[in-house]
């Protein structure tokens, strides 16, 4: 079923026109069949009469505003960035503009994630000032951002040309090795005594990509901090290792140089959020730390809600979750859009996926995931772009809800459906609804004295759209 998703997405170049009927409210489709892909279907009408006709009811409050929205998107990992540089110009263009523009039904990311040196999705394994076994840098001579020029540096700068508000943000896989108990990018713990060295090499790492013209917005000083992988870069660094960096180090550091950058700790999963408690108990660490950023591969994302309620100063970020082979194809759609839909119930200023872009191979890779699932596949060989689940997932976000939207009041989940409710500056209000149950979903949205009623079918997707 995803293989015949894809044939058709690919074919069809994603966004399906259809007959439409003038009405209230605008609805977008995607099954998880691939018969509607963000296809537009016919205008609903509101009706006068407020008591709902199904008690799957999602109540719309506009009076009762959440968070701002700062976007949706996906990282530029090495592979993204090989691939879509790899494409003849013209075609390379034109995805980026479906990407992160709006024109001609763009999807409009406006949130990404780097890579500080290499990740499991990079061809070799690298740090910004690797040296032999033995040597060390404390001056970091020898920093230089050279890996990125190939391949990422004219990418992310092609995607602020399309949309110049893209925020950045980056995330190291991994100290250079020297700073690390391993002496390898592989595993280890970083070292006290390279907590200055560290703390700078954030520093010049933001000021050459401010140099190439790629301002960064915010950062996290390790991803997956409790994780130490044995085939590709890592770091295992505890909540008192972060503390004691964030406070010593580079929180002063950013604060006299680059104030405007947000720190964000944790990086990882749902399942431990005494870890970032941890980090937030300490004040002077708090001080510095703007928000918490989450990944989806274990727990569940209340997680976000506990952390949040024990700190409502600080921000909510969701900053990586990869689709793969793992989730049968049926329920790929809802997997992915339920899990955006969800980090943004809770709190999530912003919602990224991992790849950005990835060959029909799951790659190219050096360790790590060897099935996980990109936004696009490109073609290594003929360069043919398939835009997956989770391009229509993210779509059904980024495309109706634009930076500075808020989140508004939509009550309680209906059984089996995952629902969010955004307004937009320009007074739009945005409904996505996600179907997790076996069958059709009738649901009713009502906002004030106004109702409409949706057959939702299993599996499906739907925007809905109203001013």
């Amino acid at each position: 079923m995803l293989r015949r998703f894809l044939l058709a997405t690919v074919l069809t170049g994603g966004f399906s026109a259809a007959a439409c009927v003038a009405g209230d409210v605008q609805v977008w489709l995607t099954t998880s069949d691939g018969g509607k892909a963000l296809t537009r279907q016919t205008d609903l009408d509101f009706s006068r009469n407020s008591a709902p006709r199904t008690p799957n009811v999602v109540n719309v409050d506009p009076g009762k505003r959440y968070q701002e929205i700062v976007g949706f998107g996906a990282a530029l990992t090495d592979a993204s960035a090989i691939l879509i540089h790899n494409l003849p110009a013209s075609q390379r263009d034109t995805l980026l503009k479906e990407l992160f523009g709006r024109e001609n039904d763009g999807l409009g990311f406006s949130f990404t994630r780097l890579t500080m040196g290499a990740s499991d999705f990079s061809t070799h394994h690298y740090s910004f000032d690797d040296q032999p076994k033995g040597a060390k840098d404390p001056e970091l001579k020898s920093f230089s951002i050279e890996p990125n020029r190939a391949d990422m540096l004219p990418v992310i700068k092609a995607a602020l040309a399309v949309n110049p508000d893209l925020k950045v943000m980056a995330s190291p896989w991994s100290a250079p090795g020297w700073m690390k108990s391993s002496d390898s990018l592989i595993q280890g713990s970083l070292l006290t005594a390279a907590y200055p060295a560290y703390a700078d090499y954030f520093r010049r790492y933001i000021e050459a990509y401010a140099a190439e013209g790629v301002p960064i917005y915010a950062l996290t000083i390790q991803n997956e901090p409790h994780f130490e992988p044995t085939d590709y870069p890592g770091m295992r660094v505890n909540p008192q290792s972060r503390a004691a960096f964030i406070r010593g180090w580079l929180g002063p550091l950013l604060a006299r140089t680059h104030p405007d950058v947000r720190i964000l700790d944790w990086d990882h999963n749902w399942d431990e959020p005494q870890s970032p408690l941890t980090v937030l108990a300490d004040p002077a660490a708090a001080h510095y730390v703007t928000g918490v950023a989450w990944h989806c591969y274990n727990g569940t994302p209340p997680a976000q809600g506990v952390v949040h309620d024990a700190h409502p100063d600080k921000e909510t970020w969701f900053t990586e979750c990869s689709g793969g082979d793992w989730v049968a194809a049926k329920d790929a759609l809802v997997s992915s859009a339920g899990t955006l839909v969800e980090t943004v119930r809770y709190w999530s200023k912003g919602a990224l996926l991992w790849n950005l872009a990835l060959d029909e191979k799951h790659g190219p890779h050096l360790g790590g995931c060897d099935n996980c699932r990109g936004v696009v596949t490109i073609d290594s060989a003929s360069g043919a772009i398939t835009r997956t689940v989770d391009y229509y997932a993210l779509g059904h976000l980024s495309r109706f809800v634009a930076p500075g939207a808020v989140r508004i009041e939509a009550g309680q989940d209906p059984k089996d459906l995952n629902t969010v409710a955004f307004r937009n500056k320009d007074g739009s209000t945005v409904v996505v609804a996600v179907n997790r149950a076996q069958g059709t979903r009738t649901m009713t949205v009502r906002e004030g004295q106004k109702t409409f009623t949706y057959d939702l079918p299993v599996g499906g997707v739907a925007t809905f759209v109203w001013h």
